[in-house]
């Protein structure tokens, strides 16, 4: 008897999943591994649509259901991921034509450090109203919001 009372207290201690419904969207989230594949659906019975080969390429979610989410890449391909590929780590690439300048400030006219080549996935470290500072493998520095894909317009953090 004390033995079913000590594991009926321990029941409670363990979490469940969180729902699907309990998840706000939307957000951006980062491919966890080297490879990530994208599925037509919510369900490993669902054909693979693209395979990734970038860790950390930003993904928006748009839509959960259990443990998979909807999502949209930079090239506005949607389909499903399972949460275990996702990361929250915010990350960002550079889009557009030419290098990005990386600065050393978030104003236009601050000194620049670095370029960045597009496609370039680097750590969103925070956002003000007009540049975030972002950190990649060789630099850390300012990039102007119209050249990253990876943060919503006007979100600040």
């Amino acid at each position: 008897m004390r033995l079913c009372f000590a594991i009926m207290l321990l029941v409670p201690v363990l979490a469940p999943a969180r729902a699907a419904e309990d998840v706000k969207v939307p957000y951006f989230a980062s491919m966890k591994g080297e490879t990530t594949n994208m599925r037509e659906g919510p369900g490993e019975d669902h054909r693979v649509k693209w395979v990734y080969h970038r860790k950390g390429l930003p993904v928006e979610v748009i839509a959960s259901y259990d443990l998979w989410r909807r999502v949209r890449d930079m090239d506005g391909e949607t389909g499903w991921i399972h949460t275990a590929l996702l990361s929250r780590e915010r990350t960002a690439v550079i889009v557009g034509a030419g290098d990005a300048p990386v600065r050393d400030g978030a104003k236009a006219g601050a000194s620049v450090i670095a370029d960045a080549k597009p496609g370039a996935i680097g750590r969103l470290e925070k956002c003000d109203a007009s540049a975030c500072e972002v950190k990649f493998a060789r630099a850390e520095g300012w990039v102007d919001r119209m050249r990253l894909w990876g943060v919503h317009d006007g979100q600040q953090f």
